[in-house]
């Protein structure tokens, strides 16, 4: 009897000597690291995984995730279910997939948010200051004028019960660049989290989702860009579980006769923003940090962080100017990050 007492706690103690050796010894998660072009972006994904078999199932969900967006929310591809319905949904509901009514449904709110600085339904006029930037000069005002009048948040319409949309007139052309990469991002994200990948970070673009820190840090190194033609960095933050996103025109823009026109357009004017700004907004999801960033960038540094205060859990960044003349203007919520997160 006691023979067997004895055996019996040795073999539970071998057990868990077995045990406890090999998770000593088991490799911890390792940085793997991919990039695939989509979106009109090199989308570039980071992430902590266990082995080259489980990252590499990993990116290629994400991957395939963001492909699968960009065939839906894409207005450069006209067989795209955004250009589709920008065909047959003229005072004729359409019933669309889930990712364009949520994508949708939240630029709307935007919009009323921001008294139109946000609007999906930009789509006519940004196509000439496309084709502006390639011919090297400035669309006609004509042009302009016309485009516009096929423009407004006002004639897009949404059903949520029918998950439907509606718009109001021919021609209306419907361009989520401003929102689509953050949605992407997010939803790459929540891929690899179902894939057992938490500590990861999506960046699409100028835009960032991020999972859980790597292994035994804080969270991910976020530099900021100071933004304008000169660059440079502004702050690093360490984020986890959260989203960042920086506007400006640092990278797409048209001077003509010493004047630069940023590829962003107040829908008030119809032009490009000729006043330097970047706004760099952090919040808790990239579509949020995306749309935002646009929106503030229109309204400017004063108006802007009214918008920014509709969200609690958003902070915002916003560099106006330059040189001498530059002006740093932050959100109460971005003095906290900053204090919280700053690193030496």
């Amino acid at each position: 009897m006691v023979l067997r007492t004895i055996s019996r706690r040795r073999t539970l103690e071998a057990a868990a000597w077995l045990a406890w050796s090999g998770s000593a010894l088991a490799a911890p998660p390792q940085l793997y690291e991919a990039a695939e072009p989509h979106m009109g972006a090199l989308i570039r994904i980071k992430l902590y995984a266990e082995g080259p078999q489980q990252s590499t199932a990993a990116f290629r969900a994400a991957f395939n995730r963001i492909a699968q967006l960009d065939e839906a929310l894409s207005d450069y591809k006209p067989a795209s279910e955004l250009n589709r319905i920008c065909r047959t949904a003229v005072r004729n509901p359409v019933k669309v997939s889930q990712d364009l009514f949520r994508v949708l449904t939240a630029s709307l709110k935007l919009s009323e948010e921001s008294a139109g600085a946000f609007d999906v339904t930009l789509g006519p006029v940004i196509r000439l200051w496309r084709q502006a930037r390639i011919d090297h000069r400035l669309p006609p005002p004509e042009a302009l004028r016309e485009a516009a009048g096929r423009c407004g948040y006002g004639k897009l319409h949404l059903d949520a019960a029918a998950g439907t949309v509606l718009l109001d007139e021919p021609g209306m052309q419907l361009d989520l660049g401003a929102i689509a990469k953050g949605y992407a991002a997010d939803a790459a994200l929540l891929v690899l989290a179902q894939s057992g990948i938490r500590s990861a970070l999506v960046a699409a673009s100028g835009d960032l989702a991020i999972g859980e820190p790597p292994p035994g840090r804080r969270g991910w190194k976020i530099g900021v860009s100071r933004g304008g033609p000169d660059g440079g960095l502004e702050r690093m933050l360490e984020l986890h579980n959260a989203a960042v996103s920086t506007s400006g025109d640092a990278e797409q823009s048209l001077e003509i006769d010493g004047k630069r026109y940023s590829h962003i357009v107040d829908p008030a004017t119809n032009m490009g923003l000729t006043t330097p700004i970047t706004v760099t907004v952090v919040a808790r999801m990239g579509m949020d940090a995306d749309s935002l960033a646009t929106a503030v960038s229109v309204l400017g540094a004063d108006r802007g962080m009214a918008v920014i205060r509709k969200h609690p859990d958003a902070a915002a960044l916003i560099i106006t100017g330059e040189g001498a003349a530059m002006r740093v203007v932050e959100s109460p919520g971005w003095d906290h990050l900053s204090r919280k997160n700053r690193l030496p």
